[in-house]
């Protein structure tokens, strides 16, 4: 059984500020609040989630191989 990374590295594409974020197994973060500039992030096209667009580590469901949110 694959190990599912929880901790993620976001990175705010507006100040490039880094904030590391415990991700929830059991729900997606649609939107972020960036704690330098306050910008509220949002998926890019096609990422189910801002830790899938801007974090180190992809959300637990999509590192399983399945799909986020359904």
């Amino acid at each position: 059984m694959k190990k599912m990374i929880l901790v993620s590295k976001i990175t705010c594409p507006k100040c490039g500020y880094q904030q590391e974020e415990t991700m929830p197994d059991n729900a997606c973060w649609y939107y972020y609040q960036c704690n330098a500039c306050h910008a509220w992030l949002k998926p890019l096209s096609g990422d189910c989630c801002v830790f899938c667009s801007f974090g180190t580590v992809k959300c637990p469901p999509v590192q399983l191989g399945e799909n986020c949110c359904d």
